[in-house]
């Protein structure tokens, strides 16, 4: 569960910074349904920026602004189905866009989740404390945000080997930027440098997207929302919703698919991961490109027994595609192989994990045979626009991307998708991955042994429990917003 007992003392010095700094949170509902927004916080955002450092900007945090970087309101789900001539898969495959995020990255809803209930119980105290955000890319990014949108200091956390425009941008916003040894797969040094801060450091507070739930639950209830709004517009009268594909990372994001489980519960539940680092698929590690997938642990909060599937995406793949939907040869190869030359255009909404989710979802499309009356949901969590210098660090070690080099990774590494390095999870395989959690989590990060059997043995009331506490939580905001008066002052 996620702790809302009441500090009232911390409680009365963030209304008070809330107060000075005019600042007023969004609720979980009004996240899911911005018409709930009142009128005269849509006035504001009309003359605000989309990634502006400016507390209405919250009320941004939702899945529906309008697709624009100045002065959007809210205007339906963003959202893409993938036509079958990219795909090469007769499944509807849709995924829901995170690039209209402040931030561009759907990152900053989960740290919202994190960061608010801390808040509103006054567990969190933004006049004296710092928040802390580990993180293999966009997580500490959304937290350094939402940070500066809630007047307190951030410390962003994150590895060396991310790339350029994270730390370029963290350096504007973050109070302080700690990079770490290795890249997306080295989480362990990421934890080190959180406990050596712990040891060293007085009034901090650590948001650990791995373990926090209101990560977990912000997807649960908000992106899970948004997915179902997605299936029940597009769903035809023989159509059903198969699937739910999302690559671990801090497996926040799987949320969503539990929640799609409990609407529809014939539906399925797959977790995708790095084929150079297969912790779920065969207890592996190893090192890989798919920037923001953490691996080689599992998350604590992944709920592993709600899970039907392990995909293996090979980075080399993804890398190659992410050359192929973006360089101008590849985009005129695509045109030229039947693929909606309005797609194309839209082919930049797809960051590196957003490729890895397309390329899961087509092998998982495939295992299953799915026809075309079957709908798979997945995710772009971010887009092209964090990666540009990918794509020249690329040209300069491989040369200029020629028709050629287009001809060979559309039929290689786009239509040779298979459904080699998958597994259908049964029993056994589950447990056997929800047990990996011990050598992390209670071996190293000092979690209780009884809560990890709580999540397997006491498995509805565990779940079931965290996905219970949104009323509560939006009572406290509203309460929290009640005190500072500043609604009836705008």
């Amino acid at each position: 569960m996620i702790n809302l007992e009441i500090n009232e003392d911390q409680l009365k010095k963030a209304v008070e910074r809330a107060k000075e700094k005019n600042i007023i949170l969004p609720t979980f509902e009004q996240m899911k349904n911005p018409e709930l927004i009142p009128d005269k916080i849509k006035e504001k955002l009309k003359d605000i920026g989309l990634w502006d450092i400016n507390s209405y900007n919250l009320f941004r945090i939702t899945w529906k602004n309008e697709p624009k970087k100045d002065g959007g309101l809210y205007d339906g789900v963003n959202y893409v189905e993938i036509p079958k001539e990219l795909t090469g898969v007769d499944a509807r495959i849709f995924a829901v866009v995170g690039k209209w995020f402040p931030t561009g990255a759907h990152k900053v809803g989960a740290t919202y989740g994190c960061l608010a209930p801390a808040l509103v119980t006054g567990q969190f105290d933004p006049t004296s404390s710092k928040a802390v955000w580990p993180s293999t890319g966009n997580y500490c990014r959304g937290g350094a945000y939402n940070s500066q949108l809630l007047a307190c200091d951030s410390i962003a956390i994150l590895p060396e080997g991310m790339s350029k425009e994270r730390f370029d941008w963290l350096k504007k916003v973050a109070g302080e930027v700690i990079p770490t040894p290795g890249t997306e797969s080295n989480v362990k040094e990421i934890f080190d440098k959180v406990w050596e801060l712990r040891e060293t450091r007085d009034n901090i507070t650590v948001f650990n997207q791995f373990e926090e739930f209101g990560n977990h639950l912000w997807h649960y209830e908000v992106t899970g929302s948004a997915m179902e709004e997605v299936i029940e517009k597009e769903m035809g009268e023989d159509d059903n919703y198969f699937a739910f594909f999302a690559t671990s990372g801090s497996a926040g994001t799987l949320g969503a698919g539990d929640y799609l489980k409990d609407k529809y519960p014939q539906s399925k539940i797959a977790v995708g991961e790095a084929l150079q680092c297969p912790t779920i698929l065969s207890n592996g590690f190893g090192a890989h490109r798919i920037e923001g997938i953490g691996d080689k642990h599992i998350p604590w909060i992944h709920n592993v027994k709600n899970t039907d599937m392990v995909v293996a995406v090979d980075d080399e793949r993804t890398m190659a595609l992410l050359r192929l939907f973006n360089e101008k040869a590849g985009r005129d190869y695509l045109v030229e192989n039947g693929v909606p030359e309005d797609f194309v255009e839209k082919l930049e909404l797809m960051g590196i994990s957003c490729i890895a989710n397309v390329i899961g979802s087509i092998k998982m499309a495939k295992y299953y045979e799915l026809d075309e009356h079957q709908m798979i949901m997945t995710v772009f969590t971010d887009s092209l626009e964090l990666y540009t210098s990918r794509l020249k660090e690329m040209e300069a070690e491989m040369g200029e991307y020629t028709r050629e080099d287009a001809v060979r990774d559309y039929h290689r590494y786009l239509r040779g998708i298979d459904i080699e390095y998958t597994l259908e999870m049964g029993f056994e395989d589950r447990r056997r991955v929800h047990n990996l959690k011990y050598y992390t989590w209670i071996e190293q990060q000092g979690r209780k042994t009884e809560e990890l059997n709580a999540q397997w043995y006491d498995y509805d009331n565990y779940w079931g429990g965290i996905h219970s506490q949104t009323e509560e939580i939006d009572k406290l905001i509203k309460e929290f917003n009640t005190r500072t008066g500043l609604l009836d002052e705008i």
